[in-house]
């Protein structure tokens, strides 16, 4: 916002003065101003909210779709935090250095995950207009090294613009105990969920507590509410109830739900009369220029080939998903619900969005704990069915097999990271605005995309961007405004073209035909330049059923040019395709330089993982100097991670433990064969690294007070990360989930008193770990 001059009169006394308040005012909206609720699912495909002609019953989204407009040729990135930047500033997502998750930025123009403040965003200019600016749930747009509080805090939500922030800033969370942050501060959970907690409830009551909040004072004043649940990105957790109100409802199995789907999304009007439904696995055939065959973890199962045992896992996966989106559906709806009793809903825009399609990463048999794709690990199928009973409570950490994902992207190809296919690319789009739309019900098919939303809603305002945000000149917006198509079912897009690339996989959409490369993401396939390149005529063909590369060939050939002037243009070179565990353990800027010694203290926030003590792969010690007071001394002296993954050095009945829980498989546990003495003493766990079993570092613990050694054991360690979000390191306690047991959180030490822990590293670190967990993650 430029600076106003004062135009007052200056004097020696006051009283001859004139005063002038305007340049001291903060800005006002403009009269009757709209508010923006912006609600961002996660991993929510085209095919299963039942107003897009899925199986998933969300009434609230179907109350926005009935007083609005549904958009079913809206497209995304294909993955999280790019298109949430694209969401948020009206640029593409390497031009805002978001061409990947924030925590697998590669350090080039178009993947460093820091949005430059040149590309503003819509909080940044509306703030400035004089909105109170709201960002609830996830974040996922800070980078990983820059969670921490040493942090400068400039890529937090508060530093971009927003006035109030309560949520998790990495990509995912665990649902019972999230990673939460309040404004710039990690805070505790206000409840557990044994007294009925639940993150979707939580959002929502806060949510409606911010609005709230500024409305008691100033009823007038218009806001923007960036809502972003974590539904339904894994852990898909939800209360029981929910998911049982699906019992049966997937036994059809992935196959039957696609052409089900269809068949209603033909007869609703999503789709046209003749639409084809493309084969579940339409690449499994496809080689690299090496030979190497299509990734197994992106091979779906034939569903008749599954034994009764696995149907029956797999269709409650499916029950758990549904019940956790329906679940977060009804709590939206309690945020609609005060809107419309208050009278604010009528004059609001409501933009509903997924950032991409469902998702694919539970592989072939989906998982109890999604943290092994993270590590490398394949999933045991005879583990999975031990948690059936208990999918989707605080004892799992569950994602649904890859064919799920493919059908609730029905009837699209592909899911997430595939962001040359609709799969991946095409999502739920509603937009609402009871004042301001006066068609209602209806839909529409024009091509639209994430960076459109921005502008879309800037020409709703009445609204031109500042050439200035912050003192940084703003660069062009990227996107289109589609508003408009609001009254006019058949005017044309806006759009000319749009580059796809994510993950190795490549599109380009120019005028209504579609290019895209064949390459599985986080494949390692490299060879770029010999890629196999389809062709599609999307507006006849919206299921890329048909490729007409063949039949032209230099049609294909302009548009696979434009995608590489697109990319030029926009930095979305280089292509980047490295698996999952390469990419999350390539080193990155820390806020110290590398060192082998670190020192924790008691009554300081979680540590990230990212900026914490990197055990993985090497020999530690860890070392708790205190003192003990009580003989009845108890709780967590040092913990990491959680139940799915993590390792706790802890006192209990009077005996010292330490327990290294293989994600949350094995839980290791050596004790002390003798009790804890009072006064000062340094208790300790020493690992020594031996070997490996499989990806996985193997070696003896040994568990010490002071000098002496009071137990030993074998164990095997994590090769990569205890978690991709949250469960940071805490001395004197374990917060969220707890890594032993033994104890429920957070098992805060009494009866004594921490000093510090220190941790020593020891020993190089194994190097070749990535490049076997490489050949796990591709399943080959």
């Amino acid at each position: 916002m430029p600076k106003k001059k004062f135009n007052g009169r200056i004097a020696l006394d006051i009283r001859d003065a004139q005063p002038d308040w305007s340049p001291y005012e903060p800005p006002k909206a403009k009269r009757d101003a709209p508010n923006v609720f912006y609600i961002v699912w996660d991993d929510v495909g085209f095919g299963a909210f039942e107003c897009f002609g899925g199986m998933i019953e969300t009434p609230n989204m179907t109350r926005l779709a009935n007083q609005g407009l549904r958009y079913t040729n809206f497209h995304t990135t294909a993955l999280c935090s790019p298109t949430r930047s694209c969401l948020l500033t009206g640029r593409n997502a390497t031009s805002n250095g978001m061409g990947c998750i924030s925590e697998a930025s590669s350090g080039f123009p178009g993947s460093n995950g820091h949005v430059p403040f040149e590309n503003g965003y819509i909080s940044e200019t509306l703030v400035d207009e004089g909105y109170n600016t709201y960002a609830v749930g996830k974040w996922h747009l800070t980078p990983g090294e820059e969670t921490h509080m040493a942090a400068n805090k400039r890529q937090w939500p508060l530093g971009r613009g927003f006035e109030r922030f309560y949520g998790f800033l990495g990509g995912e969370t665990d649902q019972w105990y999230p990673d939460l942050v309040q404004d710039n501060q990690p805070i505790e959970q206000p409840a557990r969920p044994e007294e009925g907690y639940h993150l979707s409830v939580d959002l929502a009551d806060t949510a409606i507590q911010y609005i709230r909040d500024a409305k008691v004072i100033a009823p007038q004043k218009p806001w923007l509410m960036y809502f972003c649940p974590g539904a339904g990105h894994a852990p898909h957790q939800v209360p029981q109830e929910w998911a049982d109100k699906y019992k049966g409802k997937f036994d059809m199995g992935w196959d039957a739900y696609r052409e089900q789907t269809l068949q209603k999304q033909i007869e609703m009007g999503i789709l046209p009369e003749g639409t084809e439904l493309p084969p579940i696995n339409a690449y499994v055939d496809e080689t690299s220029a090496e030979g190497k065959e299509w990734p197994e973890g992106d091979v779906i199962r034939d569903w008749d080939s599954l034994d009764e045992d696995e149907k029956t896992l797999f269709c409650r996966m499916a029950e758990v998903y549904a019940g956790f989106v329906s679940h977060c559906d009804h709590h939206i709806g309690r945020v609609l619900d005060y809107l419309e009793e208050s009278g604010q809903l009528d004059n609001t825009i409501v933009v509903v969005v997924s950032d991409n399609g469902a998702s694919g990463e539970g592989g072939p048999n989906g998982s109890v704990n999604e943290n092994k794709f993270f590590n490398g690990i394949p999933d045991s199928l005879e583990e999975n069915m031990k948690y059936l009973d208990v999918l989707g409570s605080t004892e799992t950490y569950n994602h649904y097999p890859n064919g799920w994902a493919q059908a609730f992207c029905a009837p699209f190809k592909m899911y997430k990271r595939y962001s040359g296919h609709e799969g991946g690319t095409a999502d739920p789009c509603i937009v609402s605005w009871p004042r301001g739309i006066q068609a209602k019900g209806e839909i529409r098919d024009q091509y639209i995309h994430a960076t459109d939303i921005v502008p879309t809603i800037y020409d709703c305002l009445d609204f031109e961007p500042p050439a200035e945000v912050k003192g940084y000149t703003q660069s062009e917006l990227e996107g289109v405004s589609f508003k408009h198509t609001f009254e006019d079912a058949s005017a044309p897009t806006h759009k000319r073209m749009q580059i796809y690339g994510m993950l190795g996989t490549r599109g380009i959409w120019a005028e209504g035909w579609h290019a895209a490369a064949v390459h599985p993401a986080i494949s390692g396939w490299s060879h770029f330049a010999e890629d196999r390149w389809e062709l599609f005529h999307l507006d006849e063909d919206r299921t890329q059923a048909h490729d007409l590369a063949d039949e032209h060939p230099d049609k294909l050939e302009k548009l696979k040019q434009l995608w590489f002037m697109l990319a030029g243009k926009y930095n979305a070179l280089p292509i980047d395709d490295r698996t999952a565990p390469e990419v999350l353990m390539t080193p990155r800027p820390q806020p110290a330089p590398e060192r082998n010694v670190y020192v924790y203290y008691p009554n300081c926030a979680d540590v990230p993982e990212m900026v914490a003590a990197n055990t993985h792969g090497r020999s530690y010690d860890i070392a708790c100097e205190l003192t003990v007071d009580e003989e009845r001394a108890e709780g967590v002296l040092f913990a990491h991670g959680g139940r799915f993954g993590g390792h706790s050095l802890y006192v209990h009945e009077r005996r010292l433990h330490y327990v290294y829980n293989w994600l949350g498989e094995n839980e290791q546990k050596v004790t002390s064969n003798k009790c804890i003495p009072t006064g000062r003493h340094t208790f300790g766990a020493r690992f020594d690294l031996t070997g490996t079993d499989g990806p996985s570092p193997t070696g003896t613990v040994e568990l010490y007070i002071d000098e002496e050694c009071v137990g030993t054991l074998d164990i095997k360690t994590q090769p990569a990360h205890f978690a991709l979000g949250g469960e940071g390191l805490a001395v004197g306690r374990d917060g969220g989930q707890p890594v032993s047991s033994d104890y429920k959180s957070p098992f805060e030490f009494t009866g004594g008193t921490i000093k510090q822990v220190n941790i020593d590293l020891r020993g190089e670190r194994i190097r070749d770990l990535e490049q076997e967990a490489k050949a796990m993650m591709s399943r080959e």
